[in-house]
């Protein structure tokens, strides 16, 4: 027989009701029409209205109208039972057919232990010092991640067990032609335009006063110390953190990530510590690119824009700059690379088992880094100032 055929002969299935009487110190809640799991939603709602009234000490659950009966409808009978009778009311169940005890008794426990309200607006006050609450809970989680990424590393490195394969060096490189390679053309490009654009801007304000000269030491400081390792962790941050959070991600969502360690292989040290050192190794050279850039850009604008032929330029840099300028942004380098890999890392071991967690991961991953890479800076320029560095 068709299940077009089958269908017809079914009755059709009459929506869930659900209705409260009282009675003086007593209240009778019938139950009618199908009582299956696509009709509940039309009456959980009227199931918890019920359970917070007050007003009476006993309650008769009736289920004599009911034509159809499946768990979930006896899991939402049930919970109404256990509500009532948590407030001291007595809760009679009548009506029921014998064959429906074994549906009751199924799901008596869950009932009793699972409560489900419908969500409450609160006000927007509440709402402000609700996300405050759990974004500080969900950085505690973060923070714990990392850490215990990187304590897997450190330990996997330098295990006694490991030997010398332990650290592949095939894979160290490898990832440095991807993650650091790969991206210096967009370095070289941002870098340079922002290099161009601070020379522009201070040669502007600086002609006001007849000391459009000094362009070339307000550029040099500035890219050396913050821009130009700042520009190249945001580039690093954004394309390379990214791409380790999708690749450790698609391997989870495949399960790939578990049949290592089925094999006895230890993830963090097959696939995280490669990339985190390939990324370290890499941002300290594009750093260095970044700063090479940035005074390439401010160069030609100042001698496009002020006339300070590239040679003076240079001069003038060589007697702004000390090596302490050089040294305080490339020592940021290695700080940063650590907390964008290691971050992108635990974000991709945290994808669950959809395209959508991918998605959301990848994003937290580059925000959270951005973040992160600027707090960084801005802790160093402190540290930097109180040692006179």
């Amino acid at each position: 027989m068709s299940h077009k055929r089958i269908n017809q002969l079914l009755p059709a299935d009459m929506p869930a009701i659900v209705e409260f009487h009282k009675n003086g110190n007593e209240a009778v809640i019938s139950f009618k029409g199908a009582w299956i799991t696509r009709n509940l939603g039309q009456v959980d709602r009227a199931i918890y209205e019920i359970e917070q009234k007050n007003g009476f000490s006993a309650a008769t659950l009736d289920l004599s109208a009911v034509d159809r009966f499946d768990t979930a409808g006896a899991w939402l009978v049930e919970r109404l039972r256990f509500s009532l009778e948590k407030t001291g009311k007595t809760v009679t169940l009548q009506g029921n057919p014998e064959k429906w005890d074994a549906l009751f008794k199924a799901v008596k426990d869950s009932a009793s232990s699972v409560r489900i309200e419908p969500a409450k607006r609160g006000s927007y006050l509440t709402a402000f010092f609700e996300t405050i609450g759990k974004s500080v809970y969900q950085f505690l989680g973060d923070f714990l991640k990392i850490m215990h990424i990187l304590g897997a590393m450190i330990v996997g490195a330098s295990s006694p067990r490991a030997g010398a394969n332990k650290i592949r060096f095939v894979a160290i490189f490898h990832q440095i032609d991807r993650l650091g390679v790969g991206a210096i053309p967009i370095v070289v490009l941002i870098s340079t335009i922002m290099g161009a654009i601070i020379a522009q801007q201070g040669a502007f304000q600086l002609r006001n006063w007849g000391a459009e000269i000094y362009v070339a030491s307000l550029s040099g400081i500035l890219v050396l110390r913050e821009i130009g390792v700042l520009l190249a962790a945001i580039m690093v941050a954004g394309r390379s953190g990214s791409a380790i959070t999708a690749e450790l991600g698609s391997m989870k969502m495949r399960e790939e990530i578990d049949a290592m360690r089925v094999m006895g292989l230890d993830p963090i040290s097959v696939l995280v510590f490669p990339r985190v050192v390939a990324l370290t190794i890499s941002m300290v050279l594009l750093t260095v690119i970044s700063n090479i850039a940035g005074l390439v850009g401010a160069i030609f604008v100042g001698w496009a824009y002020s006339g300070i032929a590239p040679t003076a330029f240079l001069r003038l840099l060589h007697e702004a700059v000390t090596i302490q300028d050089y040294l305080a942004g490339l020592i940021k380098a290695p700080f940063m690379a650590m907390v964008i890999g290691i971050l992108a890392a635990a974000e991709g071991m945290s994808v669950g088992g959809s395209a959508e967690s991918l998605g959301r991961r990848v994003t937290s991953s580059v925000v959270k880094s951005i973040f992160l890479v600027i707090v960084i800076d801005g802790l160093f320029a402190v540290f930097y100032a109180a040692i006179n560095f």
